[in-house]
């Protein structure tokens, strides 16, 4: 017999009666019934009940022995009373009487209490005791199911005819939107790699050597501040590239991998394909985000003329100034109390608003504080524009165009939430595409580019030698899941004449563009296919199909939000050996300055490269 298990805890069942088994495992809980000891034990596979009865030697060691001590039984598999079967659990017909019992691992009191899922403790501690943590049978589920999904993601990939080819991870830095990760080189003094933010470039090259559909399971790394849907310091994503295609090229592939991953593993129902598309401009006036949640039945509108001439003055005049109106109706709310729309005025004001008009339409009356400024003509054209029936509310909100959209988006998500009316129980899918080029900085008025650098502008060199940048329209697309954007790709600029202009209305002389990207804009030189790609993010794809709500539950080791590996004890200090090896010296208060002092007797983290 092995010297450990016969059987893992998930395996008895009533047919197994009367075997002699053995079942190794942690210690989950253990309860004394009249002198009884009754132990679940536990490992990967689920939970098997163990009776111990008071006459075996080993009764009192495993009375006192702590939870999640690591234990082996050996003993013949009875079947439960009728009254004592546990219905919640595939073993729970039968139990194991043990006739003998071997100590694996003695555990010290474990700061998690594992039976208890809901348990009050802080992140920090769950992080910093990540093994035991893993244990929780939610958060294993969710590590094996992210397993799962990235297998299939595989396997679904290769039958639609990509290989997968890996790309450096020791790169060179490039200005892809956020803060490299730099590691020092030894043997080139003053000079530093880049870790990755993703593998663009790599992919296109890859196109250009003629792989023509090139997919990984990427890496990639960003310092970058933490949040809810994105971890800090790296995640991983389904990275994908193909030559000789269109934009509906590209969207075809991911709508068939991503609808069979959704279907495969999801809870919940998956829209079917195609998915819709919205332009830029469009999701921005409709649902005031890039990243709409079309599971909310609210659709912004524009009702700026409307207000232009209006007896309203607030609107009328900042209009005047350059301000937009933007209206949100909400269907059956009237019965509301006044505290519900006070309360949603001070929220209105807490997220960066001047106040929130509203009407409410109320049998043959309109009732609201902005009625009174308005003639009926004007009453009539708002309801008529946004199908205004009794019960329901229209919502304004009044200010410069960028920032209307952003208040009335996150009002529209406010009110999705309160008023229950997000639809329950499906994955509501959409691309958002034609991404405006260019974009103007609000702080230094200068043009940059508002999305990929790489990407081909609609109309290509002609476009950009002849339109307004602010016009230019690009082959940028993002899929959009529940309104958690998924991923962003491009059909790439593959060509130097445009790329060379494209980067120099954003800014960036020719010597410039030959410095950053020297090794892909050389490649283009010598033959480019017509390529595009994207990137769908699998930490954000396993957190929408184990219905987390933070990206860090799905992960096994994540960093905390301070980018802080608590665990493993990262960041932290390197020996002065290490540091001469790179040729570093550390001096300044850099560190002090952000508000992080240095351990005692720690040298300063400002760091030089001397050449």
């Amino acid at each position: 017999m092995h010297p450990y298990r016969t059987h893992t805890c998930n395996a008895l069942r009533a047919e197994h009666a009367g075997q002699t088994v053995k079942l190794s495992g942690w210690i989950f809980r253990k309860r004394d019934h009249g002198g009884i000891l009754f132990i679940d034990l536990r490992d990967h596979y689920g939970q098997t009940q163990i009776v111990v009865h008071p006459s075996r030697s080993f009764f009192e060691t495993l009375t006192h022995l702590k939870l999640e001590s690591v234990v082996m039984f050996e003993g013949p598999v009875t079947l439960r009373e009728a009254s004592t079967i546990n219905r919640d659990l595939p073993t729970g017909e039968v139990e194991v009487v043990a006739d003998a019992c071997e100590l694996l691992s003695v555990a010290d009191q474990t700061p998690l209490y594992l039976a208890g899922e809901e348990e009050d403790v802080s992140e920090d501690v769950r992080l910093k005791y990540r093994f035991i943590d893993l244990r929780r049978a939610g958060l294993h589920a969710n590590i094996v199911l992210r397993s799962r999904v990235i297998a299939h993601l595989r396997r679904r990939m290769t039958e639609l005819g990509f290989n997968e080819y890996q790309t450096p991870i020791l790169t060179a830095s490039s200005p892809e939107g956020a803060r490299d990760y730099l590691v020092p080189s030894r043997v080139h003094p003053g000079k530093f790699y880049a870790l990755p933010q993703a593998p663009q470039q790599f992919k296109q090259l890859l196109m250009v050597a003629g792989f023509d559909r090139y997919f990984q399971i990427a890496p990639c790394f960003r310092d970058e501040d933490a949040r809810a849907d994105r971890s800090p310091g790296e995640f991983y994503q389904l990275d994908m590239e193909m030559s000789f295609v269109t934009q509906d090229d590209v969207f075809q592939v991911v709508e068939d991998v991503l609808h069979s991953t959704f279907s495969t593993f999801g809870k919940q129902t998956t829209d079917s394909v195609p998915w819709r598309r919205i332009p830029y401009r469009e999701a921005l006036l409709k649902y005031g985000t890039d990243k709409p949640d079309l599971r909310i039945p609210i659709e912004i509108c524009d009702v700026t003329e409307l207000f232009r001439t209006s007896g309203f003055n607030a609107f009328a005049g900042a209009i005047k100034a350059g301000c937009v109106v933007r209206a949100i109706p909400v269907r059956g709310i009237k019965t509301q109390p006044r505290s519900f729309f006070d309360k949603l005025v001070e929220h209105a004001k807490s997220i960066g608003s001047k106040g929130l008009a509203y009407l409410i339409w109320d049998g043959a009356q309109i009732k609201g504080p902005i009625q009174k400024f308005l003639k009926p003509e004007e009453l009539a054209a708002l309801a008529a524009g946004s199908a205004m029936q009794d019960g329901d509310v229209l919502f304004f909100v009044c200010d410069e165009v960028g920032k209307a959209a952003k208040i009335a988006g996150e009002l529209r998500a406010k009110l999705g939430r309160d008023l229950d009316l997000i639809e329950k129980g499906v994955f509501r899918f959409c691309w958002i595409v034609d991404f405006p080029m260019y974009e103007r900085d609000p702080e230094t008025n200068a043009i940059g580019f508002s999305h990929n650098p790489f990407s081909m502008p609609q109309g290509g060199l002609e476009a950009l030698e002849q339109k307004d940048p602010l016009d230019i329209l690009a082959y940028q697309y993002d899929v959009v899941c529940n309104g958690v954007e998924l991923s962003s790709g491009a059909i790439r600029n593959h060509r130097p004449d445009v790329m060379y202009k494209a980067f120099a209305i954003a800014g960036y002389p020719q010597s410039d563009v030959e410095a950053r990207f020297g090794g892909l804009l050389n490649a283009f030189k010598y033959g480019a296919p017509p390529h595009g790609g994207i990137a769908p993010g699998v930490d954000r794809i396993v957190m929408l199909l184990a219905g987390a709500e933070n990206i860090r539950e799905v992960i096994a080791f994540p960093m905390n939000q301070k980018a802080q590996d608590l665990m493993m004890g990262a960041p932290a200090e390197v020996t002065e050996k290490q540091l001469r090896e790179l040729h570093i010296q550390l001096r300044g208060q850099i560190g002090a300055a952000a508000g992080a002092a240095p351990r005692s007797g720690a040298p300063a983290a400002g760091v030089t490269a001397p050449a």
